[in-house]
């Protein structure tokens, strides 16, 4: 215990530099649609509401993936306040978990050295820098995938019998991966375990995993919301895992369809620096070259043991982006999980540049580099951001309008407005809803759709589009309209007035809506 210890000591400090520069970039970049504006909504919402139970898109519930994420920010929301920053917090918390649990198990495993490069690699790269301030489910489920991995390798690993420790410690990071983002929090570790206890010949060891304590900790994680969110809400867990679940995996019809290859280019993004490396290690598996690094490494493992790691890494590869690249639907995101892997394949390759004269400064140029493809990203998703943000209507909107006023949506739906304006009560969103029930495909209007047959109260947020014209004779309304809708929408709006005229999106207010006083949006 005292080792371990030790290393998670050692590696909050080398985490922490790069955790920090992570928090900078997030302060810089505004907040991205539709995912970060949805799910950091989402979140504040929760805590503006009260409502632990369901996660609320617009005040309608979303059951698209389970609550941890949305619990998480509204914690964090509750401490801080309502800022970009700290919804953020959490993907970046949960990045350095990753980064945590790689290079304490990688230093139990195969010693320091090779567990402070992986570590290194891995703050360094886009996947941790970028990926690591992103609001959405990815980086959490990642985290606890890649922790489950670890957790369950070491355990097997680490003696004849398995670590019963580990292995628990892995049960209840798989239960916090189900929390996280569903099935796969438990399908993806899995099927990365069964290869390689298969190709390391470790059947015998599963039996003696402490199945019974585990699946106790695991059940107590898991069972509660969802047996609670289905008793309150019928349905729910065949949409959620039938749909959201199953449903994305077989069909063709979601977004993001992309070609088998996708996450080839995937990995060159996240981890295109360090990449070479790694390549040159699995060439090394290929060969059936055993690893020898002891010297190199200064490692206590065995060469046995070191070979098992390397596998573990190549088969972590290999499964989870196979497992990915089935669906149609794909996503830059789902690639996080092989990270780790990659780092420690990295770490591995790079090794054989022991003593190699340039080494050192061919090192601090790689990390050095990584910084500044990072800050370099930041600021180009910024500018890109910006061509579909609402963020200047809604500066104006608070400035404006009170958190509550009545606050009417037509052309689309702005995912940052809510948060980015404070808004305490939902949007009227205004469309011809009965000729779309049915006929809307993988957007938002499907999602207010299918959350509003679980809540009929919050569905009547959903207003008909022939109620405009009733809105501009009673002051107190805004309106808040898409550009790409006003050549339509143009003559309805003539009875308003334009108050806000913003890059994307205007704001309108029926005649008589006064304005707060001393205004300066």
């Amino acid at each position: 215990m005292t080792r371990v210890v030790s290393c998670v000591r050692d590696a909050l400090w080398l985490c922490l530099p790069w955790l920090l520069l992570v928090l900078v970039l997030a302060c810089l970049r505004p907040m991205a649609i539709p995912d970060e504006g949805r799910y950091g909504e989402i979140g504040r919402w929760m805590w503006v509401s009260g409502d632990w139970l369901a996660p609320r898109l617009d005040g309608i519930p979303f059951f698209h993936k389970p609550p941890l994420l949305y619990w998480l920010e509204a914690m964090s929301v509750g401490v801080f306040g309502p800022q970009v920053w700290a919804v953020r917090l959490v993907p970046m918390l949960h990045a350095a978990l990753m980064l945590i649990g790689l290079y304490t198990v990688t230093r139990l495993w195969a010693g320091e050295a090779l567990a402070r490069r992986a570590a290194l690699m891995l703050g360094s790269s886009l996947a941790f820098l970028v990926g690591g301030q992103y609001v959405n489910h990815d980086m959490l489920v990642a985290g606890w995938i890649s922790l489950a991995i670890l957790c369950f390798g070491w355990s097997l690993a680490s003696g004849d019998r398995p670590h019963a420790g580990w292995a628990r410690a892995g049960f209840v990071a798989c239960g916090l991966g189900i929390l996280s983002k569903g099935l796969i929090g438990l399908a993806l570790p899995g099927l990365v375990l069964l290869l390689w206890i298969g190709w390391t010949r470790q059947w015998g060891k599963i039996l003696r995993l402490p199945w019974l304590s585990g699946l106790a900790l695991f059940a107590v994680i898991t069972v509660p919301w969802f047996a609670l969110a289905e008793r309150s809400y019928p349905g729910m867990l065949g949409y959620l895992f039938g749909t959201h679940q199953f449903g994305r995996f077989t069909a063709t019809t979601f977004n993001n369809a992309r070609p088998w290859w996708f996450y080839g280019v995937a990995v060159l993004v996240l981890w295109g620096l360090w990449l070479p490396w790694a390549l040159v290690s699995v060439w090394q598996a290929l060969k059936g070259r055993a690893v020898r690094l002891q010297s190199a490494l200064g490692a206590d493992a065995t060469p046995e043991q070191l070979t098992q790691l390397r596998s573990l890494a190549w088969i972590w590869v290999v499964a989870i982006l196979g497992f990915f690249s089935i669906p149609n639907s794909k996503l830059l995101g789902y690639a996080l999980p092989v990270v780790p892997a990659l780092a420690v394949l990295s770490a591995l390759g790079w090794s054989c540049l022991q003593g190699w004269r340039l080494q050192r400064w061919l090192w601090r140029g790689g990390l050095t580099l990584g910084v500044v493809l990072a800050a370099g990203a930041n600021h180009v998703a910024g500018q890109f951001i910006d061509q579909f943000s609402s963020r200047d209507v809604a500066a104006a909107l608070a400035c404006r309008a009170s958190p509550t006023a009545p606050l009417f949506v037509l052309g689309g739906y702005p995912y940052d407005l809510p948060f980015l304006s404070g808004r305490a009560a939902p949007l009227w969103v205004m469309q011809d809803w009965a000729a779309l029930r049915g006929k809307v495909g993988d957007e938002w209007r499907s999602e207010l759709l299918d959350g509003a047959r679980f809540d009929a109260q919050a569905a009547k947020v959903l207003v008909p589009l022939g109620t405009l014209p009733d809105l501009a004779g009673v002051p107190g309304h805004w309106v808040v309209v898409a550009h790409t809708a006003l050549p339509e929408l143009a003559p309805a709006l003539q009875t308003f007035e334009r108050s806000v005229q913003g890059r994307n999106w205007s704001l309108y207010r029926s005649p008589g809506t006064p304005e707060h006083a001393g205004c300066s949006p």
